[in-house]
């Protein structure tokens, strides 16, 4: 990853700035809280249970040059919301003498693959709580804590807009990210607070990685730009929509994909 003063990528468009980047232990949501701090950012970075990774990435924004958070929370739970924004307080009124944030990306999510025949009560409650429940509540305790003028980004799919029927759930709870998205850019508007979807294509994350070879070399053919994404390519385009640059920009579907299956 580049460091946090490389000229290609540093503004300090968000200095002074909290990001919250759920699911930022490693990935996509990693990537995030290392670009957002190259922009300025304190990060708060989330995990459910991982938080040595956590740890990890918050070091490599300090070493970086950067500031970071560690935060922890299963998504699924209410209760858990509850008590990691009570501790998310605590932090940012140790840290900025405020519990403001300003920039919120949605990212942590599960994948459950089946067909529509082989899903259970159980695993649609699973990923349904965290894919959906979990951002919704979460959207919510942040909200609550922004200031006019923020940005709530939702790390979408660009599978919510094209049939999938062999990831029928994980698909349809992105759909559904899409549609909340809509709902509240128009509500949020009048405090100047955008919302937005990413819809990334294949990405090459844990997830794409464990995919085989060919099939990996098939969805590379399916994209213009010639190449599966990185998760940088990812944090590239959050980090646009969390700046006073994308402040024309709220109530989109986003399509982060390389040109996939144009």
């Amino acid at each position: 990853m580049a460091p946090v003063d490389d000229p290609r990528t540093s503004t300090n468009r968000l200095t002074g700035k909290v990001a919250l980047i759920t699911g930022s232990s490693r990935g996509i949501g990693a990537a995030t809280a290392m670009r957002l701090a190259r922009e300025g950012a304190l990060c708060l970075v989330h995990s459910v249970n991982n938080a040595g990774m956590a740890a990890a990435v918050v070091e490599s924004i300090a070493q970086a040059g950067g500031r970071a958070l560690s935060v922890k929370g299963d998504l699924a739970k209410a209760a858990d919301i509850r008590a990691m924004f009570e501790a998310i307080d605590r932090l940012l009124t140790e840290t900025t003498g405020c519990t403001r944030i300003d920039v919120l990306v949605n990212n942590a999510a599960l994948s459950e693959d089946g067909f529509l025949e082989t899903l259970t009560e159980a695993d649609i409650d699973r990923v349904i709580d965290v894919n959906f429940k979990g951002t919704f509540l979460v959207t919510q305790a942040a909200v609550a804590r922004m200031g006019d003028g923020g940005r709530v980004i939702m790390i979408s799919s660009l599978s919510a807009t094209r049939a999938n029927p062999a990831r029928v759930l994980y698909t349809a709870t992105k759909g559904a990210l899409n549609a909340l998205t809509l709902s509240l850019a128009q509500h949020l508007g009048p405090r100047g607070i955008t919302v937005n979807a990413i819809m990334p294509g294949l990405v090459a994350t844990e997830m794409a990685t464990q995919l085989p070879q060919d099939v990996r070399e098939h969805f590379g053919s399916q994209i213009a730009l010639g190449r599966i994404g990185e998760p940088e390519d990812i944090a590239d385009a959050v980090a646009l929509l969390a700046s006073p640059d994308a402040r024309w920009i709220t109530g989109q579907w986003i399509a982060v994909s390389g040109g996939q299956r144009l």
